[in-house]
Order: C-alpha cells, then sequence, then structure tokens
C-alpha cells in the first residue's frame, strides 16, 4: 500500500508538471483572452452609445437649422409679398391717375369741340334772326362774347 501510495504521488506529480500546468496555463490564457474581449466589447458599446449620442445632438442640431431656414423663408416670402402688393397699388395708382387725366383731356376737347359748335350755331342763329350775314371780324366777336357768357354759366 506505500507503494501504491508512492506510485500515486510520483503519478500526481508527473500528471501535475507535464498535464495540469500546461493545462491551467492554457485556462488562464484563455480566460485572459476572454477578459480582453469583454473589455474591448464594453468599450465598443461605449463608442456606439457616443456615437448614437453624437449623432441624436447633430440630428437635434439639424432638426433647428431646418426650423430656422423655414422661419427664414416664411419671412421673405412675407416681404417679398408685402413688396408685390405695395408694387401693384403703386402701379394701380399710377393708371388711376393716368386714366383720369385722360377722361379730363377728352372732357376738354368735348367741351372744346362743342364751345365751336354752340358759336357757329349761334352765329348762323343770328344770321338768320338778323337777317344779314356777318363778317369774319363780327363773327369772332360774337363766338367771343357767347363764349364767355357759356364759361360763365358752368
Amino acid at each position: 500500500m506505500l507503494a501504491q501510495l508512492v506510485i500515486f504521488l510520483i503519478l500526481m506529480l508527473l500528471v501535475s508538471r507535464f498535464a495540469l500546468r500546461p493545462l491551467l496555463a492554457t485556462m488562464r490564457t484563455r480566460q485572459d483572452h476572454i477578459d480582453d474581449q469583454i473589455k474591448s466589447a464594453e468599450q465598443h458599446r461605449l463608442e456606439a452609445e457616443k456615437f448614437v449620442e453624437d449623432q441624436k445632438a447633430a440630428l437635434q442640431q439639424a432638426r433647428e437649422e431646418a426650423k430656422e431656414i423655414v422661419e427664414r423663408a416664411k419671412v421673405q416670402k412675407e416681404r417679398e409679398a408685402e413688396e408685390i402688393i405695395r408694387l401693384a397699388n403703386e402701379r394701380a395708382g399710377r393708371l388711376m391717375e393716368e386714366a383720369t387725366n385722360e377722361i379730363n383731356r377728352e372732357k376738354e376737347k368735348a367741351l372744346a369741340a362743342l364751345r365751336l359748335e354752340v358759336g357757329e350755331l349761334s352765329v348762323q342763329l343770328a344770321t338768320k334772326l338778323l337777317g344779314q350775314e356777318l363778317d369774319q371780324a363780327n363773327q369772332s366777336k360774337l363766338v367771343h362774347r357767347y363764349l364767355e357768357q357759356v364759361g360763365r354759366i358752368q
């Protein structure tokens, strides 16, 4: 039994030296590798979280910039609309003024033509009533006097 014990101890020593130590070294190496992988995975997770936060911040900034661009476009649109309305009102005012001036000019032309015709008719009437022909000088005087009277009546 002592021999078995000695053989068992020698066998344990040999197994420990040639099998157990390399096995434990391999297991330690494997454990170190797993620990490195866990650390690397944790580092990658933190980097990914940071990247996600950066992307969220960039997205928020892009939204704010888009909102600002839309606001500026609205202000620009309103400014341009006001300018178009102002120009249209100015043009309408000019057209109204031109139309009024044209109406007044045509009115004056019509009145002048009417005065001339009334003067000629008056001379014809006076000629018939007086039974005589008026010479050019008398006709001009009569027309001029009559037109002054018509001008005062208006």
